[in-house]
């Protein structure tokens, strides 16, 4: 998360549109933890839904589709990121990278 001081002016403290990457920094930061958060959640319904399957080869189907969703779906999301970094690179803008200082 980065620091609001970066980009606000004045005795005041007034932002600026230089606080834009910065908020949008902050936003990918809390939605990446509540993706893993939504992850770690899905894997845990997905065991709980296996286990009370009872061995029904319908219920076992639903439990391993909704782990194997859940995984696809946090792999997608770190990609993401990597795709943003790359773009960052290929461009020379390093304040659209998540997680890393206000840097424009």
């Amino acid at each position: 998360m980065i620091d609001w001081g970066s980009c606000v002016q004045g005795a005041d403290s007034v932002a600026t549109l230089q606080c834009l990457p910065v908020v949008f920094s902050n936003i990918i930061f809390w939605i990446g933890g509540l993706a893993a958060i939504t992850t770690v959640f899905f894997v845990i319904f997905s065991g709980i839904k296996f286990l009370n399957s009872g061995g029904d080869p319908k219920q076992v189907e639903g439990a391993r589709k909704t782990l194997t969703f859940a995984i696809i779906g946090f792999v997608i999301i770190l990609l993401s990121f990597t795709i943003i970094k790359a773009i960052a690179a290929f461009t020379g803008t390093q304040c659209v990278t998540p997680f890393l200082k206000f840097q424009c």
